[in-house]
């Protein structure tokens, strides 16, 4: 057996991201999140949005119970077996959502210019006259003339279940609104939205930390989508509450950024946050609708230039009923890869949308194509400028990979990394060629037992499939353009050449066997040897 090597042929090919029947990766470098739900739960179905490009499975719970999301978790294991593709877990917080209930379940019709009551009093039956709320603090927060949206849990914006509201009068703890459009509210959940006013409610609410520290807990959530982001604080006492739950002290907090006062403190919520979702469909509603773009462009700019992943959502809302997107939506699509999305994020039009496969497909064709245009000599350019001089080591090393891989036209970038730091620094340059990269566990020892470190805190588990992957390649999954691979952690391979140049080979032969590395092609290799980082061109033979 070699000294250090990766997992047997057939695990990497059950687990790897690359598809031997296609010439690419996916459709397009840039991710796809998709939101699970009824219409996306099944194996076959979860399967084929594998197959399509979606590496992130993301669970809401605004709505349905621990009970649900883990049937439809154990149905996307179940797919990921069957497809070899897999996929990472993030768990959408309910956060300081507020939310008009519907018991009966009764269509609700809502009539221009007349007036609806807005009360704390969940006891009572929502009707066209007066709708109870799951907050008693509203009354406090807004005053005559305050704007508040309603509508059906997703709503997409183009149909006819949203209601603008004005409100009239504050009563008690009641709200007297004047209503600006008919409308017709169906099902037993609606999101309120009160435009630029602070709601005085927890970021992580009690309901999210019981379902973090049970739900969470048992299937190692990879990401924590953190909704309702208004402050940097909100992260750290979210990462804080994470650090003591012991398997989730490395999952990754997506700060989602929803209204006006979280991108007042978008620079400090940055720095501390993992990465960032920029959640157009409430921003929609707390921003005038001429301001929503530049405000995009900006986000996604300082995100690039933090090196940490951005996702945008509400893309193609339309296909929620219909099989192919507008064509504002397609260009939606395409602007955010040019502002420099590293993931789309897919709501009602995966999770209760007609057509969640054709969806993922769709976006990933129109990804694709706009990749094909995105000015990465540019990008670069703005990234070195912004980095400055001098460089750090990784950084310079990162750059340089990159610059060395376009120059001589590489097909690849192998990456070899520990943590992924290494590989994540690279994909930041945004090289125009995907970067595979090597996971590599580095032991060490208390002079009483060895144990792995880098991303293997903890002792190999029995079961293969669980443990072939661990939280730092599959949080690779939402980054634009890295694709991971994970070396036995069972034979660590430290900085001698032979290691190294085992696990390189058995990644050329893996990237020759998936379509992605050919013959006479040039391969960038980066890579730590010793103490020292290299980078070194490969020109390989037939």
């Amino acid at each position: 057996m070699q000294s250090s090597h990766l997992l047997l042929e057939e695990p990497i090919r059950m687990v790897s991201i690359l598809d031997p029947s296609k010439p690419s990766f996916f459709p397009a470098m840039t991710r796809i999140v998709g939101t699970l739900g009824p219409k996306s739960r099944s194996v076959d179905v979860l399967s084929a949005c594998l197959k399509a490009g979606m590496s992130v499975a993301r669970f809401d719970f605004s709505w349905g119970d621990a009970e649900y999301h883990q049937q439809t978790l154990e149905n996307l294991k179940a797919a990921i077996k069957a497809t070899k593709k897999l996929s990472a877990v993030m768990l959408d917080t309910v956060g300081a959502e507020l939310q008009v209930v519907n018991k009966s379940e009764k269509s609700i019709s809502l009539e221009m210019d007349s007036q609806v009551v807005l009360t704390p009093h969940k006891g009572q039956d929502a009707s066209s006259k007066i709708l109870p709320i799951n907050f008693d603090g509203l009354a406090k927060s807004v005053k005559k003339g305050d704007t508040i949206f309603v509508g059906q849990y997703l709503f997409t914006g183009s149909e006819t279940t949203s209601v603008w509201l004005e409100v009239a009068e504050v009563k008690g703890k009641d709200v007297i609104c004047t209503i600006k459009n008919s409308a017709t509210l169906a099902g037993s959940l609606f999101t309120l939205h009160a435009s630029q006013v602070h709601i005085d409610l927890p970021t992580l609410s009690e309901k999210d930390k019981e379902v973090i520290k049970t739900w969470g807990v048992k299937n190692k959530i990879d990401f924590l989508s953190l909704s309702y982001t208004r402050h940097a604080e909100d992260v750290r006492q979210a990462r804080d509450f994470l650090s003591k739950l012991g398997d989730l002290s490395q999952t990754q907090i997506f700060a989602k950024i929803e209204n006006a006062e979280g991108l007042t403190h978008f620079d400090e919520i940055l720095q501390e946050a993992d990465g960032i979702i920029l959640s157009r469909g409430n921003l929609g509603i707390d921003l005038p609708p001429e301001k929503v773009f530049f405000f995009q462009k900006s986000a996604l700019r300082k995100c690039n230039m933090a090196g940490k992943p951005a996702v945008v959502t509400r893309v193609v809302d339309s296909m929620t009923d219909n099989l192919r997107p507008t064509r504002a939506e397609a260009t939606d699509v395409a602007n955010a890869v040019l502002d420099g999305s590293d993931a789309i994020l897919l709501g009602a039009e995966t999770l209760c949308g007609s057509y969640p496969i054709e969806t993922i497909t769709t976006v990933g064709s129109i990804c694709f194509e706009a990749e094909k245009v995105f000015n990465q000599d540019l990008y670069f350019k703005k990234i070195v400028r912004y980095v400055g001089e001098p460089m750090s080591h990784l950084e310079s090393i990162a750059s340089s990979a990159v610059r060395a891989a376009i120059k001589v036209k590489a097909s690849v970038i192998i990456c070899f990394t520990s943590s992924g730091r290494a590989a994540r620094l690279i994909a930041k340059y945004r090289p125009t060629m995907p970067v595979l990269s090597v996971v590599i566990p580095q032991l060490k020892t208390d002079q009483l037992q060895w144990r792995f470190s880098g991303a293997f805190e903890d002792q190999l588990p029995t079961d293969l499939w669980e443990s072939l992957f661990t939280a730092s390649a599959r949080q690779s999954l939402i980054v634009r353009g890295l694709f991971p691979m994970l070396a036995d952690p069972r034979h660590p391979a430290e900085s001698t050449s032979a290691t190294n140049e085992s696990i390189l080979k058995l990644a050329l032969d893996h990237g020759k066997a998936s379509g992605i590395i050919k013959s006479h092609d040039r391969v960038v290799v980066c890579q730590k040897v010793g103490d020292a980082s290299v980078v070194k061109i490969i020109e390989l033979e037939d």
